[in-house]
């Protein structure tokens, strides 16, 4: 699987097909690749990643403040609410699976919140099933290439799936409005809830508070339209259009979410506008 450093990646994406996961998966894909810098930071999307990592049996994710998290080469990423550094040298050949909003909650025994800001071992959240995946992906890869060991993670997800593996509807509806702009209150009063259970809802199958949700999804947008545009950024344009007060807003914003100014942005390309390289 070894790549030259300058290739670019190998990227294969398909939507779920079995019926059960629709409501949950947004995509599947592999990625295959090598990269010459050392560390990227990861920026938060709000949303939870199921990662393997088929050229070493190790994760990692390294918030900006706090501890380092390490586990297997399986794990849950949770939805995230800051940015962190992260290895590139363990996306070398990675299975993954992107989680629709509040679609990661099915495949768990504890509320998504127990997951926020963090990587949790696949053998934590599934036991055996989640230690011996990695070895069976492993398995069909070599065999048969990378489609083969998507359809045996699209198996295995399907078998996890608790009751009927919906995500609350009410809650997905209010991921949709906070993504588009809505503030809570009304997204609150179009639900005919409380602030309160609102706030409930969506940290128990989001993983965020509506606030910090309603934020990083307003920080995603800003970068959609930063990586859409052609040459450099008008930011007073692109605050009022992103929904900030004002521009010095958005740079407060940026830093907090990015850890970086809005000028230090460059990310590995534009279709990978979260994965920002640190260094050679």
């Amino acid at each position: 699987m070894a790549r030259p450093a300058e290739e670019a990646p190998v990227a294969l994406t398909v939507r779920p097909t079995a019926p059960a996961l629709v409501p949950s998966v947004a995509a599947m894909g592999y990625t295959e690749g090598r990269f010459a810098h050392s560390a990227e930071l990861a920026l938060p999307t709000g949303a939870a990643q199921l990662l393997v990592n088929l050229d070493a049996d190790a994760l990692s994710s390294s918030p900006l403040r706090g501890a380092s998290r390490r586990t297997r080469g399986a794990a849950v990423h949770g939805p995230f609410s800051e940015p962190a550094v992260i290895d590139p040298a363990q996306q070398r050949a990675v299975l993954w699976v992107a989680f629709r909003p509040a679609g990661v909650r099915p495949f768990l025994t504890v509320p998504v919140s127990a997951l926020r800001d963090e990587l949790v071992d696949l053998g934590e959240l599934w036991g055996t099933d989640g230690v011996v995946l990695r070895e069976r992906l492993l398995e069909a890869v070599a065999a048969e290439g990378p489609r083969a060991g998507l359809r045996v993670l699209e198996t295995a997800l399907t078998g996890r799936v608790e009751g009927p593996g919906r995500p609350d509807p009410a809650v997905r509806l209010a991921a949709a409005l906070l993504d588009r702009g809505t503030p809570v209150g009304e997204v609150a009063d179009r639900l005919g809830w409380t602030t309160g259970r609102l706030a409930r809802g969506c940290t128990g199958q989001l993983g965020l508070t509506p606030k910090r949700y309603a934020r990083i999804r307003r920080f995603q947008r800003l970068l959609r339209r930063v990586n859409a545009g052609h040459g450099p950024p008008d930011w007073a344009v692109l605050a009022a259009d992103c929904g900030y007060h004002d521009q010095a807003h958005l740079i407060h914003e940026f830093r907090a979410l990015a850890g970086i100014t809005p000028t230090g942005y460059a990310p590995r390309t534009p279709l990978e506008r979260n994965h920002v390289p640190l260094g050679g």
